[in-house]
């Protein structure tokens, strides 16, 4: 008999681990089979490519809902289409962060995501637009069009990876007319490292009769051009002819044409692919908690070893120790609150440098194309300049959070040793959520005198919120996070610019309009960002002051426990070390089953 597959083999080891954790510590065992419940349950698909690919065709035939996703060639510039299952059909345009989601009824979706159509009078262009109903295919997973993204050479790729990098998977179309263009492979190649699955569509199979020749050309480019994705699964499809299907004269017809279409096989290797990998991932954060709590129960059996050999001595540790955080908490000159406000300016600086370059490139490069562009073109514009602002200020936002958990990582580091984070990490952790959580602005209704409306939250997104913010579960994978501080800033600014359009018809006004509202843009982030840093200074050492007094209280409960080992026998002592000793090296090699079955997933994940 074969070994186990590694789902099999991970599944035995978290089993095995939560009983060794139930015996040691039920409330940490407790915590890491909520931790594991309370996973996203459903994967995302997130499908990508140039315009006139087919897309939204696609999407409707994996749906089976044709002319459900609008077809139109020109469609609103930032507005994704996010499907999501349930028993009635409903719409919603969604404004994260901003405004309360407005109602759409099924007959107005297109317009609100077609930029050939007008928004209902008095309606602010939406982030993205929910999209619920009956489809079996979503119960399973969710799907994400991404219509106006197309034009993978332009400032609209940046908004494509951002949505790509966070989905479970990403549904690349190409069309069977020719190979790859450049700009194409481009894309894909600047994803290699931000995007872990990719599955390519052929799409208008029917339409070319050449499209076998293509596809090896396509798998030859990617060889060359993108290795990341050389092995990745290609699924010659026709939407037309999936569509047509339906209106086949009887059963036969109809169950061949679906059949020859490919869109059936690609329903189905999209949902195994992604359940799968979605299970996997929620796997491994298991693991990753698991390896926190073992981590913790290491900690304090070493404690406990060193009271039962040591004795005496180890009560005269604990007690300097005990004193020497006593006095980092009362100091008035706290090193480690120097040291973390020289961390805090150090981030304020790093992040304003970023975020100006950013905006200087995206700035020049709307110069440009404001350079090359006809008249009919300047009218689309301002909404690529609203996707760039969107994707510049996800950026800083993502990159802020982390340099926060630097941050606290090097004060804590500072005040306490690697055992003793041990113990905190797991703590903090346990809380029920993050000790650092930046509060939003104050919310006002928007006027037509705003230039742009800022906001920041803990849970909201930007651009396709749900789905860039949900998957963040994910980075667990990746790091053991000390203090998380969650924070999402964003610029969205698109009802304005919308208003504007008529007011910058020519080139030179254009030139203006841009400059003016980068400008802005910059400023408002800028200030958003200091406010922000302010606010988190204030709470990371309110959560440093707080981890310092549980360590001390800590001590305390350590000290007592060797007090009472000091009046054990010595027999008794003997007897109680040998099974701690024993302890420690199952919950030690418990911590390296559960790293190394870690190291695994992730290298699955970096092939995938």
């Amino acid at each position: 008999m074969g070994q186990p597959s590694l789902p099999a083999q991970v599944k035995q080891v978290r089993e095995s681990l939560l009983t060794l954790l139930k015996e040691l510590d039920p409330a940490a065992a407790k915590w890491v089979e909520d931790q594991r419940k309370a996973r996203p349950k459903k994967p995302s698909v997130v499908v990508v490519g140039e315009t006139n690919r087919g897309k939204s065709s696609l999407v409707n035939a994996l749906l089976a809902m044709p002319g459900l996703s609008p077809v139109d060639a020109n469609v609103a510039t930032s507005t994704y289409l996010v499907f999501e299952h349930a028993e009635e059909w409903a719409a919603q345009a969604c404004y994260p962060g901003q405004l309360a989601p407005v109602g759409i009824g099924m007959d107005e979706l297109v317009r609100w995501v077609s930029a050939q159509h007008e928004l209902p009078e008095g309606q602010l262009p939406p982030r993205y637009v929910e999209v619920a109903g009956p489809v079996p295919l979503l119960e399973r997973v969710s799907i994400v069009d991404t219509p106006g993204v197309g034009g993978l050479d332009s400032s609209h790729a940046e908004l494509a990876m951002e949505a790509a990098a966070n989905a479970t998977a990403l549904l690349f179309v190409v069309d069977a007319s020719a190979p790859f263009t450049s700009s194409e492979l481009n894309f894909l190649s600047n994803m290699g490292d931000r995007v872990e699955t990719v599955v390519f569509a052929l799409s208008k199979t029917d339409q070319f009769r050449g499209w076998r020749q293509v596809l090896e050309a396509n798998q030859e480019l990617l060889a060359e051009h993108a290795p990341r994705f050389a092995g990745s699964p290609f699924h010659p499809v026709s939407a037309r002819m999936f569509e047509m299907a339906a209106k086949a004269p009887n059963e036969q017809a109809m169950s061949m044409l679906r059949e020859r279409s490919g869109v059936v096989e690609l329903q189905i290797a999209l949902q195994e692919l992604v359940v799968g990998r979605s299970a996997m991932l929620g796997e491994a954060n298991t693991l990753r908690s698991l390896s926190s709590a073992m981590a913790e129960q290491h900690a304090k059996l070493q404690a406990e070893r060193r009271a039962l050999s040591a004795g005496e001595a180890e009560a005269e540790a604990l007690r300097e120790r005990r004193d020497q955080l006593a006095v980092e908490r009362r100091s008035s000159t706290r090193g480690w609150q120097l040291k973390l406000r020289g961390e805090i300016q150090r981030t304020r600086v790093e992040i304003g440098h970023e975020g100006a370059r950013q905006m200087r490139d995206a700035q020049a490069y709307f110069r440009q194309q404001i350079d090359g562009a006809k008249r009919e073109q300047l009218q689309e514009l301002p909404g690529q300049v609203d996707v760039a602002l969107q994707t510049i200020s996800q950026r800083v936002s993502l990159t802020l959070a982390q340099r926060l958990n630097q941050v606290t990582d090097v004060a804590l580091s500072e005040l306490f040793s690697a055992e003793e984070l041990d113990v905190i990490r797991a703590q903090f952790a346990r809380a029920g959520g993050p000790p650092v959580v930046l509060r939003p602005p104050d919310k006002r209704p928007p006027t037509a005198e705003d230039k742009l409306l800022v906001f920041m939250g803990v849970s909201g997104g930007v651009g396709a919120g749900k789905l860039v913010a949900a998957p963040l579960a994910g980075v667990a994978l990746l790091n053991p996070v000390v203090l998380p501080a969650t924070i999402v800033i964003g610029l969205g600014a698109g009802w304005w610019m919308a208003r504007t359009r008529r007011h910058a018809a020519d080139k030179q006004h254009m030139k203006q309009w841009l400059v003016e509202s980068i400008a802005d843009a910059r400023s408002t982030l800028d200030q958003l960002v200091a406010e922000q840093l302010i606010e988190a200074e204030q709470q990371l050492s309110l959560a440093l002051d707080e981890a310092l007094g549980r360590r001390i209280d800590a001590i305390e409960a350590e000290l007592k426990e060797v007090d009472k080992t000091i009046k054990m026998s010595t027999q008794e002592r003997n007897k109680k070390l040998s099974v701690v000793v024993k302890r420690l090296k199952e919950v030690g090699d418990g911590r390296d089953r559960a790293e190394n079955f870690l190291n695994r997933i992730r290298s699955l994940r970096d092939k995938a």
